[in-house]
This record gives C-alpha cells, structure tokens and sequence, in this order.
C-alpha cells in the first residue's frame, strides 16, 4: 500500500495546480481564525463574533467543521484532476504496462482520498483545538473533548464525497465535465426531492426521510447546521414562542449510509475502468 501512496504522491509533487489548490483550501480554512477578530461598533454598543460563543467547546467542534466542509470543493478539484490527468497524459496505460493492475490503481487513488482526509481533519482538529483554548469559557478536560464525533463525521464526509468524485473522474475521464456532472447530481437530488415532497408523497416527513439516502444529502446530514445551536438563536426562538426540536447529533443510520455510497463509489469506480478499453 505504500508503495502505491508514494506513486500517486509522486505524480502530485509535479502536479502545481493541485498544489496551488491545495495551499489555497487549506490557509482558508485557516481563515476560520479570522472570526474571532471581527468587531462591530455602533456607538456605544460593541459587538465581537468571538463572544458569542461560536468559539466555545464543545460547540466549536461542530461549527469548524461544518465551515471547513463547505469549501470541500477545493480538494475535488484535485481528486477529480489527479484521475483525469491520467487519461490526458497516458499516464494510467503506462502504469497497467508498467505492471500496476486496474484493482491497484483504483486502490492507489483510494489511498490518496484517505491521505488528503487525514491530513485535512488533523489540521481543522488543530485549528479548532488552538482557537477554543483561545476563546473559550471551558476549557475542563472532559468538556474539550465531549464534541469530537463531529471531527469524525468531518473525515468521514470528506472520504465519501472524495469517492464520489474519484468515481465521477473515472466515469466521465474529464475535470471539467466530472465537476459539471457534480453539480448537476445536486440539482437532481433537489429537484427529486421537491417532486417526492409536493408531487408523490406530499408529505414533508416522508420525503425528508427518503432524501437521506441519497448520496450528497446523507452527506450533509453527517454535519447538520450549527448555527441554531447558538444561545442568542435560542433565545430569541423562545421569545418568538418558536422552539428548536431539531437534533445535532452525528446519526448511526446516517453513517452506515455514508459508508455505503462509499464503498459502491470504489466498487464502481474498478468496475468500469476493468470494462473499459484502455
């Protein structure tokens, strides 16, 4: 297995896009630090985003990683190029005449999927980690490390939507279309769940249930939004006489259906390059 990482790490040393991207994705996640910083005055009324709780564990958790995977798309770019640049340059002929199998070469770019997940996971866990010892009103032992399954979830969505874009990469062969057809899965997923909840269920219960298999959106749902989560949304809900029953938790059945559409990506992704003519 390391020898099939370092082959693909290899080609990315010499790959200056995906580097560009990379540094990109990573220094605005970065960014996220930034927040903190934010002030509004008006008059005699002082207003910081730090203190509002955003940066308190174990919330923090929950909000940097639900930011972090909003720019997600920035890793696509270079899982869904790393694979059509091997159809561009040859390069995926000359690895099978080189000896590496189909089965191998899909595991190979598996392994770089986990690789760029591990590494962006450990860096929002920092990231998170450094800002909530900052900021935050608690910092007991116990209460920092009460939210970590969000950090979970964060690499788990970030391997699947990896895998489906390392599918899309081997289905279409071209960066351009495979992020076109990405976007267009997304519209699909909208507009099939807009018929189930006005036209066939009319139900917004049922149709809420069946959207969470469907592959982007059992995605998301691994992170809900954070945001009504805070005390200020809480309070002024109350207020309003409009209560938050919704649940933030990272769902069992929503993972197991997280880990499916990933392993059916992987599977799909050997099967038609093992059909397909080289």
């Amino acid at each position: 297995m390391l020898r099939l990482l370092t082959i693909e790490l290899h080609k990315l040393r010499y790959n200056r896009a995906a580097k560009v991207i990379s540094i990109v994705y990573f220094v605005l996640i970065t960014f996220i630090a930034l927040i903190s910083s934010i002030e509004f005055n008006f008059g005699d009324f002082h207003f910081r985003v730090a203190d509002q709780g955003i940066f308190n564990f174990p919330y923090i958790w929950h909000f940097n990683t639900y930011i972090a995977a909003i720019l997600k798309l920035f890793l696509a770019i270079v899982i869904v190029s790393m694979v059509s640049n091997e159809y561009s340059y040859r390069t995926l002929k000359q690895n099978l005449i080189d000896g590496l199998s189909k089965k191998e070469f899909i595991l190979s770019k598996f392994l770089t999927v986990l690789l760029f997940a591990a590494i962006s996971t450990v860096f929002i866990f920092l990231v998170s980690l450094i800002l909530g010892l900052m900021f935050s009103d608690y910092t007991e032992i116990g209460i920092i490390f009460s939210g970590l399954q969000y950090i979970g979830a964060y690499f788990l969505k970030l391997v699947a939507f990896f895998s489906f874009c390392l599918f899309l990469g081997i289905l279409v062969k071209r960066s351009a279309f495979a992020l076109g057809f990405l976007i267009v899965w997304q519209v699909i997923e909208w507009l099939v769940y807009g018929l189930l909840k006005w036209k066939i269920f009319k139900d917004t219960e049922i149709a809420d249930h069946v959207a969470t298999v469907f592959p982007l959106n059992s995605m998301a749902n691994l992170i809900k939004e954070p945001f009504s989560r805070l005390g200020a949304i809480q309070s002024a809900a109350n207020q309003l006489g409009e209560g938050f029953s919704k649940t933030y938790e990272v769902g069992y059945l929503n993972i197991l259906i997280v880990l499916l559409w990933t392993a059916f990506f992987i599977y799909a992704s050997y099967a038609i390059l093992k059909r397909r003519d080289l």
